[in-house]
């Protein structure tokens, strides 16, 4: 179905998008056009090129479903969004950030680094209590200033409940941020359901673009309790009035982007962002979660040969799959599957599996019968 998006060779089954995903061919196509045009003519277009940008700003505010653009600001990185919450907070010796024991280090790293503030990082064992979110909602306290998390965890696989974890954030007057790399561009996410002050991806997984560019939101009401640690023109009022000594900051999210924006990053997330939003982020979702469920399902019926490590139960799972072999170390299945062209991840003490709304039902099947000794005849 869609075939014609995507151009990947045919002897590569590819469960690797929670890593770094393959762009669709119209992706490739907009960053070939792009290179073309500023190798012929430079930046002569550069007009047409803001106006792309302004459309990605729309696109990604639909796809978060926030307020308006003006809460939406394109950055390098997930790690560098987190980093300008984490330094623009005011902290006081005492306060605490409370984030899980299962968060990829950028989303533990940065907080971390409070330390030498009198900041005190928590780390939530998801395992306790009687769910995840009723063991993060217990490690509030009159100090906590903010929670931190993933809304689909890196390694296993877990899936957040972020409106419940929201609504207790918001009656404590908590701020909250939603490391979503893991989740958008797979399933649906809405900002002010959730009740988020801060969201960031990279573009470079379930959003099908390249690294380099990511969307930070930052909900309008917090905005300027954000202090601004790195200054360029960018992030002014009026940008392109050089000669203004004012140095007026520009009210809305922009304030947040110091310096020349990443053109080819912007094209490319844009084209790929088309594909997502006239497919549906609901169909997405729907074929994601499809293709999870066929994996995990498949995996279970192999159970003396696997321990499956990613929850199982609707609506704790999204795009991701990491199990355990019970006879022979993740290290050596993981070795197999990589030289029969699967591209998977080593994860969480397991294999990782992260299909997206187009793998095709026979790959995964094929990678089912590899895990059972077969080789498919699409193997190499």
């Amino acid at each position: 179905m869609y075939e014609p998006e995507f151009t990947l060779d045919d002897s590569v089954i590819y469960l690797n998008h929670a890593a770094v995903a393959p762009w669709p061919r119209r992706t490739v196509e907009a960053v070939k056009a792009f290179a073309i045009e500023n190798g012929t003519i430079g930046s002569r277009n550069y007009a047409t090129w803001v106006h792309t940008e302004s459309l990605l700003r729309e696109q990604l505010r639909r796809l978060l479903h926030a307020r308006s653009t003006g809460e939406i600001a394109l950055l390098k990185n997930t790690s560098e969004a987190l980093s300008v919450v984490a330094w623009g907070l005011p902290w006081s010796a005492g306060d605490n950030v409370v984030i899980t024991n299962q968060e990829f280090p950028s989303n533990r790293i940065v907080w971390e680094s409070l330390e030498v503030l009198g900041v005190e990082t928590r780390q939530t064992d998801l395992n306790k209590g009687t769910s995840p979110e009723a063991a993060l909602i217990a490690q509030l306290d009159g100090r906590t200033r903010l929670m931190s998390v993933s809304s689909v965890q890196y390694g296993t696989g877990l899936r957040l409940d972020l409106a419940k974890l929201g609504a207790a954030c918001r009656e404590r007057d908590i701020l909250f941020c939603v490391d979503a790399i893991q989740s958008l561009g797979a399933l649906d996410l809405d900002v002010r359901n959730c009740q988020a002050d801060f969201v960031m991806a990279d573009g470079h997984k379930w959003l099908l673009a390249p690294e380099g560019l990511a969307v930070f939101y930052c909900r309008q009401e917090v905005m300027e309790r954000i202090a601004l640690k790195q200054f360029g023109w960018h992030m002014l009022k009026d940008p392109l009035d050089f000669d203004n000594q004012a140095r007026e900051v520009a009210r809305d999210a922009r304030r947040f982007e110091c310096g020349s924006p990443n053109m080819l990053g912007i094209h490319a997330l844009h084209t790929s962002l088309g594909l997502l939003l006239e497919t549906g982020i609901d169909a997405v979702e729907q074929r994601v979660l499809e293709n999870t469920r066929y994996l995990l399902e498949g995996l279970a019926a192999r159970g003396s040969h696997y321990e499956i490590i990613t929850p199982r139960s609707p609506g704790r799972y999204g795009g991701i799959v990491t199990f355990r072999p019970l006879r022979e170390p993740s290290e050596a299945l993981f070795e197999r599957l990589r030289q029969h062209n699967v591209a998977c991840a080593l994860r969480a003490g397991g294999v990782r599996f992260s299909p997206h709304f187009y793998t095709a039902r026979e790959q995964l099947n094929a990678v089912l019968s590899l895990l059972d000794g077969d080789v498919p005849a699409r193997g190499r």
